[in-house]
């Protein structure tokens, strides 16, 4: 993706980039002195760092902090509006990813067309402000599989991340980790909050809202992603999301 450090680097609390990305365009993992905000305005990208693996679908944008390595996936083709933000007191030190309300989108579609160095006595610094202010107010959404720290429970999970669908039994794991069953489940939980089991069905479902946004029918997304049925892959996003695949998006 477009990064230009001259722009970057202008002494403004906010600058803001705009492209257009084809689908699966990969942007090679990178970092930035300034924290990101990456909002897909219409598409779908996944982002992987260090920490975890994000989906953004329209509508959602995800905060990168300063220093972070990550790689962009693009999903499909994707509307990227881009925001370098110069770090501010209470803002998330980890990546998140956020509900973008229609009033974030309106400011952070107007901060586009903002000259570089704009004012920050008139209305553009005001709009700035507001625009800072509400990133720290939106809802932080369930998007993301958190990473282990151990690498060798982070070479299971990059594998489940390859493909959803492997349905490998947890003896077949412990032996991937090269550690035994009993240490692996202890440790796993230890590292992430979640059983193997628990974490592979988010993945899962990020899969599949990922594959949602792209318009892929929810029966073809259910076999594809490892479930048996539609009925059983519904009842387990619903669940989740609070709402059927067939009106996530909406």
């Amino acid at each position: 993706m477009r990064h230009s450090t001259d722009l970057i680097h202008i002494p403004r609390p906010v600058v803001a980039l705009s492209d257009e990305y084809a689908g699966n365009f990969v942007d090679p993992p990178h970092r930035h002195d300034r924290a990101q905000l990456l909002y897909a305005s219409s598409g779908v990208m996944s982002v992987v760092t260090d920490e975890g693996s994000f989906v953004i679908p329209p509508q959602r944008a995800v905060w990168i902090p300063p220093s972070v390595e990550h790689a962009v996936t693009c999903r499909s083709p994707v509307s990227v509006r881009t925001l370098y933000i110069s770090l501010q007191d209470g803002m998330p030190t980890r990546c998140r990813v956020i509900e973008v309300s229609e009033l974030l989108r309106a400011l952070i579609l107007e901060a586009m067309s903002f000259p570089p160095e704009y004012d920050m006595d008139g209305r553009e610094g005001l709009i700035v402000r507001l625009l800072l202010q509400s990133i720290n107010t939106m809802p932080v959404a369930s998007l993301c599989a958190r990473m282990p720290n151990d690498q060798r429970l982070a070479r299971v999970c990059r594998q489940i991340l390859l493909d959803p669908s492997r349905d490998d039994t947890l003896d077949e794991w412990a032996a991937t980790a090269c550690m035994s069953r009993r240490t692996l489940t202890r440790l796993f939980r230890h590292e992430t909050g979640m059983s193997l089991a628990g974490w592979r069905q988010h993945v899962r479902l990020l899969e599949a809202v990922a594959r949602l946004a792209c318009g892929h029918a929810v029966t073809t997304i259910a076999y594809d992603i490892g479930y048996n049925s539609p009925s059983a892959f519904t009842a387990v996003f619903q669940r989740t999301f609070g709402t059927a695949p067939s009106r996530y998006l909406s």
